[in-house]
């Protein structure tokens, strides 16, 4: 059973069938999508949400091969804003996406320092690799704070188009020993 994870400002929650509604309103905007895996679908379908969650996301959170949050201010705790997820995937082991009028804020980096602890404390992953297209200079930043390093550059098909593909990546002993007690754990 996957928990709500707690950060200063945030509740991330497990996702249910009950965000469809919350995600079909926040994540079909170009500023969210456009760096996203060319798998995504755009125009975004008016079932999109539903059919991601009942086909993709639910499905490999019960396998245990991947976690999903909803990502809510503690402010406005019925208000998704975004999803941060983990995946137990090669090269592939965390993604995230946030609404745009919450951009630029570090929500993100807050959301995505959370999971990374659950990633090396709760899961005890040896290593977390963090694929984006080079372009999208706001995940790339997340990465550096973070202390992740860029390991190899190839192609990948984005939303937008074909960009470089930048791969980044930690070890759990580099995370633990980057943070101080208590700086970005989570409570669970």
């Amino acid at each position: 059973m996957q928990p709500t994870l707690f950060t200063e400002r945030l509740i991330l929650r497990p996702l249910t069938l009950d965000d469809a509604e919350g995600i079909q309103q926040q994540f079909p905007h170009w500023d969210v999508v456009r760096y996203l895996n060319a798998l995504v679908p755009w125009p975004y379908p008016a079932n999109g949400a539903l059919d991601y969650l009942q086909h993709v996301a639910l499905p490999a959170m019960a396998r245990g091969a991947e976690w999903h949050w909803s990502i809510r201010l503690k402010s406005a705790p019925e208000q998704l804003i975004g999803n941060v997820s983990l995946m137990d995937e090669v090269d592939n082991n965390r993604g995230f996406w946030l609404g745009p009028q919450w951009q630029g804020q570090g929500l993100m980096g807050e959301a995505s320092a959370a999971v990374t602890d659950y990633w090396f404390g709760v899961l005890e992953q040896p290593l977390l690799r963090v694929p984006k297209a080079a372009p999208n200079l706001g995940s790339r930043r997340i990465s550096e704070r973070e202390g992740m390093r860029l390991i190899r550059t190839d192609e990948g098909e984005f939303v937008e188009g074909t960009f470089p593909r930048d791969i980044w990546e930690m070890s759990r002993e580099e995370w633990l020993e980057s943070q101080s007690p208590g700086q970005y754990r989570s409570n669970v």
